[in-house]
């Protein structure tokens, strides 16, 4: 039976090269001079730490990686801008988590849409994707142009067609 699976993931190197490039991006701006920002990524929990002085600061370090991101081809709905703490001394510390995989609560959502939709397919979850198939590749496609339409607050993936 035709299948495919519907994944939510970030490509490490391309989402590597946009901080990289925003980090650049920031260090050589008139307003960042003097300034003791900083942007890391941490590869291994998927994580950004930015550190800086104030919130405007912040906002400019924010829209940067953002446009930097959009600019790579990556969705930007990826990322989770958690609550900014307070570091030490006047500094502001913002963690922001890049999603990957699909969590249960969006899971639930595709297959709920797949399955109001009336199409004669079956949706499944397993783990963090979603498996449609179907007995026609027509329907599949349709579930995808269908899935494209909505805004589940994380970009989403359509991967491993088969016939």
């Amino acid at each position: 039976m035709p299948s495919f699976d519907i994944v939510s993931k970030i490509d490490g190197q391309t989402l590597d090269n946009a901080i990289n490039t925003a980090k650049k991006e920031i260090l050589n701006r008139y307003d960042f001079n003097g300034s003791k920002s900083s942007i890391e990524l941490d590869k291994k929990t998927n994580e950004l730490t930015v550190v800086t002085e104030n919130d405007m600061r912040l906002k400019a370090i924010q829209d940067s990686i953002i446009s930097r991101m959009m600019k790579q081809g990556l969705d930007p709905k990826a990322l989770d801008f958690g609550k900014e703490e307070y570091a030490s001394g006047n500094m502001i510390r913002k963690e922001i988590k890049v999603k990957e995989g699909i969590d249960k609560e969006v899971a639930k959502k595709v297959v709920k849409k797949i399955k109001d939709s009336k199409l004669k397919v079956e949706a499944s979850i397993m783990n963090d994707q979603v498996r449609v198939t179907a007995k026609k590749i027509d329907d599949l496609q349709a579930v995808i142009s269908l899935c494209r339409t909505e805004d589940f607050g994380q970009p989403l993936q359509y991967i491993n067609m088969r016939a």
